[in-house]
């Protein structure tokens, strides 16, 4: 692992604890640290990696599959039912771990929030900060990569 790869991992890893702890307190991702995450994903990708495509990809992608899904959610229910700063945090998790990875930060993501509702006995219509779940599952996966 290089020296590049552990800063850059130290700087995503603070700002994912950073947006789970500000998701869980305001229900919001701030645009400030979800475009600088992005971003850094985008350089550090770019001077690490030779499949860039692969990660620049995993960043439209991340984006516009949310971005999907929020809009026929509302467009069905007539609520929002995910967040705009939630497919920006996907976008940056694809960034980060490629579009290959996004099917498993989904996966876990999903499962992370499923196993709280579960265990915490938490009425399904209440409000839920997903970000967290997703900073989680972009970090497991993430840390997973490197050492694969």
């Amino acid at each position: 692992m290089t020296l590049v790869t552990v800063l850059c991992g130290a700087a995503l890893l603070s700002g994912l604890w950073w947006l789970a702890m500000i998701d869980i307190r305001t229900f919001r991702l701030p645009n400030i640290l979800t475009f600088s995450l992005l971003a850094l994903g985008l350089v550090w990708a770019f001077i690490t990696s030779i499949d860039f495509y692969w990660h620049l990809l995993g960043a439209a992608v991340g984006y516009g599959a949310f971005w999907a899904i929020e809009v026929v959610y509302r467009l069905i229910r007539g609520r929002d039912g995910l967040g705009r700063g939630d497919a920006k945090l996907l976008s940056a998790g694809g960034a980060w771990c490629g579009v290959y990875a996004l099917p498993a930060i989904v996966l876990i993501a999903s499962l992370s929030a499923i196993a709280t509702i579960l265990i915490q006995r938490r009425d399904t219509r209440s409000k839920l900060a997903f970000g967290p779940y997703l900073c989680f599952a972009i970090s497991l996966v993430w840390i997973g990569q490197q050492f694969i």
